[in-house]
């Protein structure tokens, strides 16, 4: 039986990448901004990149992760199943972290710069994956 807040599991895929493209838009964003504010530096595109193979690497192995998982489940799922009950742990502690320390002007702009521009990009990454993975779902059903 379908309940209200429930979705195919496909849709959960999409659901996933929605919100990570969402959320390292958001973060890249901020990165971009401090960019524009401090003296350029060659290496801080370095370590934007830097940051973006360290972090993309580890949530490239968590969207696969993720979608195993979704793929595992009966064909309706609530919607927020998108994420298990350690992912949104995760998820709140770095944002819950990142906006704190970032408030209380912990992080200088050349940090904000080049790490949230790289981690942005490395979670909107993980977006695409999900978003793929949700166009190309027939495919991993087999």
């Amino acid at each position: 039986m379908k309940k209200i807040f429930n979705v195919k599991k496909r849709t959960l895929l999409l659901i996933a990448g929605i919100v990570w493209l969402m959320a390292g838009f958001n973060v890249a964003r901020l990165g971009v901004l401090s960019y524009a504010v401090i003296e350029k530096r060659w290496y801080l595109y370095v370590l934007s990149a830097v940051v973006f193979v360290l972090f993309g690497r580890m949530f490239f192995k968590m969207s696969k992760k993720h979608t195993k998982r979704i793929i595992g489940y009966e064909e309706y799922r609530p919607f927020w199943h998108f994420f298990d009950k350690k992912a949104y742990i995760m998820m709140a502690c770095m944002m819950g972290g990142g906006i704190g320390l970032r408030a209380a002007g912990v992080f200088p702009d050349t940090f904000v710069a080049f790490f949230y521009s790289g981690l942005g990009c490395a979670l909107a990454l993980a977006g695409v994956v999900f978003a793929r993975n949700y166009l190309c779902y027939h495919n991993l059903m087999e």
